[in-house]
C-alpha cells in the first residue's frame, strides 16, 4: 500500500490477491472487459516493485499481471516471485523492449492490454477511469491518460508540444510521441489487425505503433493525470540512442508505404518526413557521413513536396 511517498512492499499471498479481487468485482455490476497488464523490464528490480505495487492497489484490478523479464541479471524474477506471487513472470534472453512487450501480448489472455514500463507507476483509479471512458466512447480501440512527469525525483511540467488529446490525432503524433505506453490501454485484437511492436526499432517503437493505430482509428483520452512517468535515470533508452529522428523517419516511411492514409494525413506525413530528413541530413553532412546523406536524399526524392510547399 502507499504510505506517504513510500511503498509497503509486504507480499500478498495468491489467495489474498484473489479474495481482494473478488471483493472489488462485487462493486461493479459488470466486471468486463478483462484486462491484462504487461510490464517489460530489464535490470530495474527496485522501480519494478514500485510499478507492481501501483497495479496492486488499482480500484479496478486487472485479470492478470504479466512481467516479461528481458534477461535481467539483478535478481528481478526471483524478487518478483517472492514479493508478488500473484504475478506471472515470463523470462527471456535480452531481446529489447519491443520483443518483451510482444511476448507479453502473446502470453496474455485479457481482452485489453494495459502496458506499464517498469520505471513508471499508476494512480489507483487509472484502470477504472480508462475503462469507463472506453465504455462511453464505443468502438475506440485505445485509451490513454494525462501524465505527471518526475525527473530526478522532482515534478516537472511537460511542454506544449507534449500536450495529450483524444479523437483523430494522427497529425499530432507526427512530430514526436504524444502517447505513453504506460498511459495506454489497447484492445488486444488490434495487434492481430495491425501487427505488433516493430522489433527492428531499438527506440521510437511506441511512436511507430501510435502512427499505425492513429492512422486508422480515433483514440479515447482521460484528461486527469493518472500515469506517473519517471525520467532522468541513466538507463533510459533515449539516452543510449542519439539522433532518434532517424527512427521516426523510418516509422513515417513505413506508414506512407502502407498506402492507408487519407489525403490530409498523407500530406502532413510527407511534410513531416521531409522536415525530419532535412534536419538529419544537415547533421550528417557536418559529420561527414556521405553514405547516410545519399540514402536520405533518395528518400526525399521519393516523396517530393507539394507545389505550394516549394
Amino acid at each position: 500500500m502507499f504510505v506517504g511517498s513510500q511503498l509497503d512492499l509486504t507480499p500478498w499471498s495468491p489467495s489474498e490477491y484473489v479474495n481482494t479481487t473478488m471483493k472489488n468485482r462485487s462493486n461493479h455490476s459488470q466486471f468486463t472487459p478483462s484486462v491484462s497488464v504487461v510490464i517489460p523490464t530489464h535490470n530495474r528490480r527496485d522501480t519494478l516493485l514500485r510499478a507492481l505495487e501501483s497495479v496492486r492497489v488499482q480500484t479496478r484490478p486487472p485479470m492478470e499481471i504479466i512481467v516479461v523479464d528481458d534477461g535481467s541479471t539483478d535478481g528481478t524474477p526471483e524478487t518478483v516471485e517472492q514479493k508478488f506471487p500473484e504475478v506471472i513472470v515470463v523470462r527471456q534472453s535480452n531481446s529489447g523492449v519491443s520483443a518483451a512487450r510482444n511476448r507479453g501480448i502473446r502470453e496474455s489472455s485479457g481482452q485489453w492490454i494495459a502496458f506499464l514500463d517498469s520505471d513508471d507507476e499508476w494512480k489507483p483509479e487509472k484502470l477504472s477511469k480508462q475503462l469507463a471512458q472506453l465504455a462511453s466512447d464505443g468502438e475506440t480501440p485505445l485509451c490513454h491518460t494525462n501524465e505527471i512527469w518526475i525527473r530526478n525525483g522532482r515534478r516537472v511540467n511537460e511542454g506544449k508540444r507534449h500536450a495529450k488529446a483524444g479523437g483523430r490525432i494522427f497529425q499530432r503524433c507526427l512530430p514526436l510521441c504524444v502517447i505513453s505506453p504506460s498511459a495506454s490501454v489497447i484492445r488486444r485484437s488490434l495487434f492481430d489487425e495491425i501487427g505488433y511492436f516493430d522489433e527492428s526499432l531499438p527506440v521510437c517503437e511506441d511512436y511507430d505503433m501510435w502512427l499505425r493505430i492513429c492512422a486508422r482509428y480515433p483514440v479515447a483520452f482521460v484528461e486527469e493525470p493518472l500515469t506517473i512517468k519517471h525520467g532522468g535515470h541513466k538507463d533510459q533508452l533515449s539516452r543510449s540512442y542519439p539522433a532518434m529522428d532517424r527512427y521516426r523517419i523510418q516509422a513515417i516511411e513505413k506508414i506512407l508505404d502502407e498506402g492507408i492514409l487519407e489525403s490530409g494525413d498523407r500530406e502532413a506525413a510527407i511534410k513531416m518526413l521531409r522536415e525530419k530528413i532535412e534536419v538529419y541530413v544537415d547533421g550528417a553532412n557536418k559529420r561527414g557521413r556521405a553514405d547516410e546523406v545519399k540514402r536520405y536524399v533518395v528518400l526525399l526524392n521519393k516523396y517530393p513536396p507539394r507545389k505550394d510547399q516549394l
